[in-house]
């Protein structure tokens, strides 16, 4: 049995398919996204999603679906699904549908009266080309099946709407056909395994909806441009591959193409090998170099998330040799930016000053991987430049001052992952003293000295160094620990920041500590009670008065709860990592409990990966971007890490 496969009840009732959403990627920064029942819900949404170099930096919807139609004694039975208001829905083929499953390739199994089809969808890795097959289990009578391309041809974060610009021409090709709707576009073909019919009868769509967009109060109408249809026989037991490509195809090819794409896919028949397939999809390799985006559908590569991300989608899932080529991408692009402050054409806010710190953590993920001799010898000079860059002031807007710890100024700009603004103005102007920033400081200044105590030639450097680390271990502590039990968020000067957020979590989660075993645990037990929740750390603790728990409104008042509350996965990483420090084994039962809560979304939001964030209270909703490399990431780490400590058991 599959271990993601959805009945007949749970799919032709849309209050419980329509919330379910899949993705596809090819790991070149094209994607297909859509629901279980391949209505459109989101702008972003498409069969076929592409980048385009040439026009910015962002994705472009070029297909974005294709409704089939079933014929049989000149009956029609239409199997698309469009929204066209409040609970207007159209043609309604959802109702056809019997099974879906997303084991290997998102599968979904239609039965028309005597008529039984499936159809199944494979994205091409490294191509803009999707492979849809199509199988006629069973049928009685001669079967015919149509094919109406739905075009947008626009930026995934806009709409289209009719228009005297469009360019309704098309061009003949084999099998099928090829069109651009507007200049700066590429051609897009559409093609068939066998010979086809195409039928010229052009029509704009019009008054389709998309209603995540309109609950985020943002534009949610758009029309469609439908040049035409495709109509074809075929017999029972037999497939028929359709493909819609940025390239001219070789139509004799596409069943060879579609089978060794196949035997390349983890099959998700498990918690862990849904994450992984997931991981994978984050991975981006282009003429710049390889990375890991942020998310889908509207993320791009940001510098943060990419390196948080790192160790869980590679590491974690055995990927030494994608860890190693992504990261020397990653300390190039870095190491320029510090050197010339040149800005990277794919790694976005590589500039931020906590990117170096970020960067020392992610190379102690790869020595608990393999071991100090490895890492000092592959990263070892990389952290002590690093390090010696932040300490004589080459970072900036990252200061050393002389009780060893560092400061960055926030209060116009953000420079944290607590990101949210309004009109460039920080939400939350964390500045001055910031709680993971130094944490992350003390963590890196042990590791570098761990790297090279009992080196020939290093004694000196490790003596400095862990003087230095003694220093800032000393006033961390006389700055951030309180007598209440938990860590200021932030110290400016004289003010002292009290609300009670996820970030003294990653402090206890270092490796390297400044904190005693006993007062780790106080801190865990503050983030136990007031942070935790099935789907990761709240972002603020219920207890404040500015504590928002949903994340919902329209952009502004997103903006506001963003980071006031709904909890994230990523957080729980280092939450797992502090209570494995402070309980030892005699803690693997509780976080193995604890990780059920996100087994459950394998099946809830975007099948078989995490959502952005979660909403603080019950039922903890997912919301954001439908998946997330930090997410996965964070908790592949933790399946990792219960995996080997329950060999030590």
């Amino acid at each position: 049995m599959s271990y993601l496969k959805f009945d007949k009840t749970q799919m032709i009732n849309l209050e419980q398919s329509l919330p379910k959403e899949m993705l596809r990627t090819n790991r070149s920064g094209a994607y297909h996204c859509t629901t279980i029942v391949g209505c459109n819900t989101r702008k972003q949404h498409g069969l076929l999603v592409i980048p385009i170099p040439d026009m910015d930096d962002q994705a472009h919807v070029l297909l974005s679906s294709l409704d089939e139609t079933v014929i049989q004694h000149g009956a029609e039975f239409n199997l698309g699904l469009h929204q066209y208001g409040d609970n207007v829905f159209s043609p309604n083929g959802h109702k056809y549908i019997r099974e879906y499953s997303c084991e290997t390739v998102p599968s979904i199994l239609y039965r028309v009266g005597g008529v039984i089809l499936s159809k199944e969808k494979v994205f091409i890795s490294h191509q803009n080309q999707i492979l849809i097959r199509y199988t006629l289990i069973d049928a009685h009578s001669e079967t015919t099946l149509r094919f109406r391309p739905f075009l947008a041809f626009r930026n995934a974060n806009a709409l289209v709407n009719e228009n005297p610009d469009i360019d309704k021409s098309v061009r003949d090709v084999t099998n099928g056909i090829s069109t651009c709707l507007y200049q700066g576009y590429p051609e897009l073909y559409m093609q068939f395994n066998k010979e086809t019919r195409w039928v010229d009868d052009g029509h704009w769509y019009k008054g389709i909806e998309y209603y995540k967009d309109r609950d985020r109060g943002i534009p949610y109408k758009e029309d469609l441009w439908v040049p035409g249809y495709f109509e074809l026989p075929i017999k029972k037991g037999e497939s028929i591959i359709f493909s819609a490509s940025t390239e001219l195809e070789d139509p004799a090819e596409f069943e060879k193409i579609y089978d060794k794409e196949l035997s390349t896919r983890t099959k998700r028949t498990s918690f862990y090998n849904c994450l992984k397939n997931a991981a994978k999809q984050f991975y981006l390799k282009n003429e710049h170099g390889d990375y890991i985006m942020a998310g889908y559908p509207w993320y791009n590569v940001r510098a943060r998330d990419e390196i948080i991300a790192l160790p869980g989608c590679t590491l974690a899932v055995n990927h030494e040799e994608d860890y190693l080529k992504i990261m020397d991408t990653f300390i190039a692009a870095l190491r320029r930016n510090i050197a010339t402050g040149e800005k990277d054409p794919v790694i976005h806010e590589i500039d931020l000053p906590d990117m170096p710190l970020w960067t020392i953590w992610a190379i102690q993920a790869y020595r608990k991987t393999t071991d100090t001799a490895k890492c000092r010898e592959r990263f070892g000079d990389t952290v002590r430049e690093l390090v010696s860059d932040i300490c004589e002031g080459r970072i900036r807007n990252l200061r050393l001052n002389d009780n060893g710890l560092v400061s960055s100024e926030g209060s116009e700009k953000p420079v944290t992952w607590l990101s949210a603004s309004i009109d460039g103005k920080p939400i939350i102007p964390r500045t001055g003293y910031i709680l993971e920033f130094n944490a992350l400081w003390y963590n890196a200044l042990c590791f570098v000295k761990s790297l090279y105590e009992g080196v020939d030639g290093y004694a000196d450097y490790v003596e400095q160094t862990g003087a230095l680390a003694d220093k800032c271990g000393e006033a961390f502590k006389e700055t951030f620990l309180n007598g209440y039990g938990y860590l200021y968020d932030y110290v400016n000067g004289s003010y002292t920041d009290l609300e009670v957020r996820p970030n003294m979590a990653i402090a206890i989660g270092m490796e390297y500590c400044p904190l005693s075993r006993r007062e780790r645990k106080t801190v865990l037990d503050f983030c136990t009670r007031e942070l935790l929740t099935p789907k990761g750390l709240r972002s603020l603790s219920p207890k404040s008065h500015n504590y928002r728990p949903i994340y919902k409104g329209n952009p502004t008042e997103r903006e506001y709860a963003v980071h006031q509350g709904p909890a994230r996965p990523w957080l729980f990483g280092f939450y797992a990592d502090a209570y494995f420090k402070v309980f030892g084994l005699s803690g693997l039962s509780f976080i193995e409990r604890m990780l059920i809560g996100y087994e459950d979304e394998m099946s809830t939001g975007c099948v078989g990966t995490l959502n952005e964030i979660y909403d603080a209270n019950p039922p903890y909703t997912g919301r954001g971007a439908v998946s997330t490399a930090k997410n996965v990431g964070a908790i592949l780490t933790v399946i990792k890490t219960v995996n080997q400590m329950n060999k030590l058991q």
